[in-house]
């Protein structure tokens, strides 16, 4: 053993851990909004919660992500702190999977087939198939899984590169009696912590356990203790995720941290009381690659087992250690440790903007209402929304572009330019609202009225006005490019009918039926209920470019308009849609 083999060591700790990232990244990114959807289906089931945090974290490889993204989900107010105890139970035996993989580096046989078996003989092969769908296919989903091949193929490079840097360990003196101080569980469960927590990958910390193990060095009695310390180290990443959040999601950690703890606790008393009374006669012997996930995987299954049942009084003492929220204090719109799974914070971003445009729905509707049935307490909600609206704006863009730094895929690039056209059309239709809320107030004030024939015309303008918004904020909430294609002939209906009340509007100024004043409100009405339709159509638009996977609203307009089925759908509403005659 010398410098180079300390050299090589770090160097194979290297290309596991990149591996592992890798891995882990594309993982994340194929799932995309499917992760955050699969935990929004959550019951109040611990069973269910459990096999969808194993679930999850065998998808992405990586408990220290799945930690992370509850954090961000709660600390975004999207998910309760009870909803997370199972899952992240779930996710400590579901990482047990990354240390079965690790453990067929230590097959030995002369058979081919087994042979095949190990990773160092088919990791070139999966290397070469993911550089090639990397290189040679033009869709971003083959792209991503032969990113997952070849931060597969780089972990298990860095395993094998481990292995040889430690295998000369064997044969040295110092090394056996190094080992022999770890038969102190207690020192082992430090060790396994200490490292674990420095870096911040549990999985990474039992594939150096298991190259190890390869020397033929360590004993049963020397690696238990140090598996269940790695689970205490690899708490570590949840308490930096939990900087700067929401006491409640302070509370996730927390528990992460309790759970293992506890585990730990009573898996030592047990284990060490039995050996105590029985002697377990396996302890003095060598364990191998496959020893030590079998103890990994035996360890996370039975601490869950056994605190599976105590959920409650894990939150109980989370509460009691995070004291309860200061009122004044709010959870963050939307958490930026969402943006390290960027699909997750996509979908997050998708259901955040459909919050926005049903405010912007209900603004308006409340501005139409007020026209005819003033509300001092309807206004000042007006006021207040609007305010909203322009929070939602604001962070919602900010975060949006953000996102879009964070390498997502070419789908996800799509929604990301949705939302960002939509969140700028409902902010618009909120301004609308308020230009509405305005004439409203200055027909109450001034007392004016507008005559029967008039109002007639408006209503029938408004219930298109209604028709229109009811159709665009629908098929943008179900992401239904069908359904879009139903607004550009109303929208080019409500133009008509602006065009025809604008020229009936003249004649009555030229017969002295209408007064210059109510002209003036009326001429505001007409084009904020013009821009409101004209933001119906961009968000439709929007809907259909993400379908589509390109962009181009003058080329969608020109294709759309030449068709039949719109003159046929834009007959229909103008004959229902029709002005009253005079």
């Amino acid at each position: 053993m010398d410098i180079f083999s300390v050299f090589t060591l770090c160097g194979g700790l290297a290309f596991f851990l990149y591996g592992m990232t890798t891995m882990s990244k594309s993982l994340e990114k194929m799932a995309g909004g499917k992760l955050e959807r699969t935990l929004k289906r959550m019951t109040s089931s611990p069973f269910k919660s459990l096999l969808l945090g194993a679930g999850i974290t065998i998808a992405i490889q990586s408990s220290s992500a799945m930690t992370v993204m509850l954090v961000g989900l709660v600390n975004s107010g999207v998910m309760e702190l009870g909803q997370t105890i199972g899952v992240i139970m779930g996710s400590n035996i579901g990482t047990t999977l990354t240390a079965w993989i690790l453990s067929l580096t230590g097959i030995e046989s002369e058979s081919v087939f087994v042979n095949l078996l190990k990773p160092e003989n088919f990791s070139p092969v999966i290397a070469l198939a993911g550089i090639i769908l990397i290189m040679g296919s033009k869709k971003q989903r083959r792209r991503d899984i032969g990113r997952i091949l070849v931060g597969f193929s780089i972990l298990m490079y860095g395993m094998e590169l481990m292995k040889q840097a430690v295998s000369p360990l064997a044969e040295l003196p110092e090394f056996s009696s190094l080992l022999t101080a770890f038969n102190n569980p207690l020192l082992g469960v430090l060790v396994g912590a200490v490292f674990t927590g420095i870096i911040q990958s549990s999985a990474a910390s039992v594939g150096i356990l298991q190259a190890l193990a390869l020397t033929g060095s360590i004993t049963y009695g020397m690696a238990i203790p140090i598996i269940m310390g790695q689970n205490i180290g690899t708490c570590v990443t949840a308490l930096l995720s939990s900087i700067g959040v929401s006491r409640n999601a302070k509370r996730v950690a927390v528990i992460h941290v309790s759970f293992n703890v506890f585990g730990t606790a009573a898996c030592l008393i047990l284990f060490y009381g039995g050996d105590l009374l029985f002697h377990f006669p396996f302890m003095d012997a060598a364990v191998g690659a496959v020893g030590i996930a079998f103890c990994h995987t035996v360890f996370n299954v039975f601490t869950t087992v056994l605190l599976l049942p105590f959920s409650r009084q894990l939150e109980k003492l989370a509460r009691r250690v995070v004291r309860s929220e200061d009122p004044t204090e709010q959870f963050a719109f939307l958490d930026p440790l969402l943006l390290r799974t960027p699909g997750v914070a996509i979908s997050e971003c998708v259901a955040m903007t459909n919050r926005m445009g049903e405010l912007a729905h209900q603004n308006l509707l409340n501005a139409i209402r007020q026209l005819s049935d003033y509300s001092e307490a309807t206004e000042t909600e007006i006021l207040q929304n609007e305010d909203k609206l322009d929070i939602y704006e604001d962070r919602l863009g900010g975060y949006l572009v953000t996102i879009s730094q964070h390498g997502v895929s070419m789908d996800d690039i799509h929604t990301v330019s949705r939302l960002l056209h939509a969140i700028g059309d409902f902010e618009r239709i909120g301004d609308h609202a308020l230009n509405l809320q305005e004439s409203a107030r200055e027909l109450r004030e001034k007392e004016l009225r507008f005559s029967d024939v008039a109002n007639d015309e408006l209503q029938v303008l408004v219930s298109a006005l209604k028709d229109i918004m009811d159709k665009a904020f629908a098929c943008f909430a179900a992401n239904d490019a069908d359904a879009a294609r139903d607004v550009e002939p109303l929208e080019e209906t409500i133009d008509r009918l602006i065009e025809e009340i604008r020229m009936r509007h003249i004649r009555r100024l030229q017969t002295g039926d209408c007064t210059v004043q109510l002209g003036f409100v009326l001429s505001d009405l007409l084009t904020n209920f013009e821009r409101v339709s004209d933001h119906c159509s961009n968000i439709a638009v929007s809907v259909m470019e993400e379908q589509d996977g390109k962009l181009g609203r003058h080329a969608y307009m020109h294709d759309m308009k030449g068709g039949g089925s719109f003159a046929a759908s834009l007959d229909s509403d103008l004959e229902k849609y029709r002005l009253p005659q005079v």
